[in-house]
């Protein structure tokens, strides 16, 4: 999974990039200090595999991992050159979804960009830049596509959604609303791989004293709430310099200043939760002595293509899957003692693989 970081210059972006990589992206208080984009892997917390590497003695036990791609701050007017144009779109075009950080403190000792405090004008503002982007896209598909049209029916239907498609951007919406009209239509809008189709997360960025109550109060995060609502996109609640704080202590400091704050979790983990709801994600896992480990996949995902995730070998000779729930393996100590109280199942080909579930490939090629 591939996140993206954007957000106004200023606004604690590459403050909480730092705290969720340790990757020491350069934050300053002034516009652009995030020119080339900075990239870091982050490991997902999962209880799950710890325990079933301390049961099985596995000697390497591998998370699943989310890359932070922090993306140079952008301002009103970046589709036309202003400060570092578009230099931002083929890092952001290549990541599964965008993590949108909107400054919703007050502190005058940090310049606003634009002056003044107003998250809804900060989101409509980077919003138009994706949308520009994006038109420029299409107008070079269209001009690309244009002459064909004259004689094939098909590029000639393609042009025409085009055409609908710029039409609705330029209308200030975003492409992920655009209805598309048939299977065809959906391959083609994929294939375009358009910025404002992609799912959004807000990351609320708040003073420290607006953690505790999840921010209830605070104005500027409601405004976010409710415009998320509407968008269909996801938000969760940060104090990026708290974060950055956190990011500095080993587990057990880390609880007992989190607990000390009144929040349970930590901006990292509100992250991962969100970003595998908005892109229907989970994992599956698998346990032995060489290695346990945790595979991200789409929900509703069956055990041929969850095997393939491991080797595409497994995809093409699968034979059957022995499944355990990982609570149940816990319990009984073993594959082998849980196989004698007839809790693993032997599924074929048709089983959807549930998040939690240890699996054991057969395989032949």
């Amino acid at each position: 999974m591939k996140l993206g970081i954007v957000g106004l210059p200023n606004v604690g972006k590459s403050t909480l990039f730092n705290s969720l990589t340790k990757a020491g992206a350069e934050s300053a208080n002034y516009p652009f200090c995030t020119i080339d984009p900075n990239i870091g892997v982050v490991a997902v917390p999962d209880e799950r595999i710890r325990l079933l590497g301390e049961m099985y003695k596995s000697k390497k036990v591998t998370p699943a991992v989310i890359e932070f791609v922090d993306i140079a701050g952008l301002v009103k007017g970046a589709s036309k050159g202003e400060g570092l144009g578009n230099q931002f779109l083929a890092n952001i075009r290549e990541v599964d979804a965008i993590v949108h950080v909107v400054r919703c403190f007050e502190d005058s000792n940090i310049v606003h960009v634009d002056g003044s405090i107003d998250p809804i004008r900060d989101i409509e503002t980077i919003n138009l830049e994706l949308i520009f982007a994006d038109i420029e896209v299409l107008e070079r598909r269209v001009a690309k596509q244009g002459r064909a049209a004259v004689n094939d029916k098909k590029v000639a239907k393609e042009v025409a959604m085009i055409k609908r498609l710029i039409a609705f951007l330029e209308e200030g919406k975003l492409a992920k609303s655009f209805e598309r009209e048939d299977e065809e239509e959906e391959e083609w809008f994929k294939a375009y791989n358009l910025l404002t189709a992609k799912p959004v997360i807000f990351a609320a960025n708040v003073a420290e004293e607006d953690l505790a109550d999840n921010a209830a109060n605070n104005s500027y995060v409601n405004q976010v709430r409710e415009f998320a609502k509407q968008d269909g996109s996801e938000v969760f609640v940060i104090c990026a310099q708290i974060e950055q704080e956190i990011a500095e202590l080993d587990d057990e400091e880390k609880a007992m200043f989190l607990e000390d704050l009144g929040i349970k979790e930590s901006g990292l983990d509100q992250l991962i939760t969100a970003s595998y709801r908005i892109l229907n994600l989970m994992s599956f896992l698998t346990a032995g002595e060489d290695e346990t480990r945790a595979w991200t996949i789409k929900i509703g995902t069956k055990a041929p293509q969850a095997a393939g995730k491991i080797h595409s070998d497994f995809e093409r000779g699968f034979i059957r899957a022995e499944v355990v729930n990982y609570k149940d393996l816990l319990e009984c100590g073993s594959l082998s003692a849980a196989k004698e109280k007839g809790i693993v199942g032997l599924e074929g080909k048709d089983y959807v693989v549930k998040d939690g579930d240890v699996i054991l490939f057969r395989f032949n090629v």
